[in-house]
């Protein structure tokens, strides 16, 4: 079992936060990648918590999940303590991450506070079967495939090349991430009553603009798609980071 705290990692807490966004990491990555957006969105008031995947950083001696669900369950408790002084949130997942949003805003519409807004970004919807075909088809993948396919992406920065055991970690990750998603399997249900919110990179080599629009049938609520400048990465530049700091705090205004 975790540690008690293991789950949420709070990059900028702030004593009277307008509101919370509750981020869920891609595949392979890790919370961390989440402190310059925590950074950003304290600006506006809004409290960047960010969960932390078993097997990552200074959880590196836990297994890795296996699941979703193992996942979920595990960060839950922390997670509605979080929430629990009943201040706006939203959740936001970016590319494997907008499958645990999607899932935590279906398990709080049932069981918790129900989210403010579900913000994904760089996924088509988990109904879309070429999703886990993509993840099967990576998991496949031995270590030079798998890197070719971060650079593809823009997911590795040039210079960890240069220092191998930072690659094997790193891969490592990547890989108990892709063989979760090839192991989900998405159960149709209910569509959620918050709004949705589509980010992605008009030049993102797997996710084409158009496609975040499957989105659009898993919510009553209402809808609204972004298309920024960039790839699946899109937010590492600045810029970009800003627009969706802007886009974040008017969802969640709203």
């Amino acid at each position: 079992m975790a540690p008690s705290g293991a789950w949420i990692r709070r990059y900028l807490p702030l004593d009277e936060p307008r509101q919370r966004l509750i981020c869920f990491p891609h595949a392979g990555g890790s919370a961390s990648y989440y402190r310059t957006l925590a950074r950003s969105l304290g600006s506006t008031g809004t409290e960047t918590l960010v969960v932390q995947y078993p097997g990552r950083q200074e959880r590196i001696a836990e297994p890795a999940a296996r699941d979703v669900d193992e996942i979920l369950d595990g960060a839950w408790g922390e997670l509605l303590s979080a929430l629990g002084d009943g201040r706006p949130f939203g959740l936001f997942g970016h590319s494997m991450g907008t499958v645990l949003a999607f899932e935590a805003a279906r398990r709080l519409e049932r069981e918790g506070p129900p989210p403010d807004a579900l913000f994904v970004s760089a996924r088509e919807a988990p109904s879309a079967a070429q999703e886990a075909d993509l993840a099967a088809r990576l998991a496949e993948y031995d270590d030079e495939g798998l890197v070719t396919e971060l650079q593809l992406l823009g997911g590795l920065a040039q210079e960890l090349l240069a220092y191998p055991d930072m690659i094997r970690i790193a891969l490592s990750w990547l890989r108990a991430d892709v063989t979760l998603l090839a192991g989900y399997t998405y159960r149709s249900g209910p569509p959620l009553r918050c709004p949705v919110v589509t980010l992605v990179g008009d030049a993102d080599p797997y996710v084409p603009a158009e496609s975040m629009r499957s989105w659009r049938t898993e919510t009553d609520g209402a809808f609204e798609t972004h298309v920024l400048d960039g790839g699946h990465f899109y937010f590492d530049a600045e810029e970009r980071l800003a627009e969706v700091c802007k886009i974040v705090d008017a969802g969640l205004r709203r």
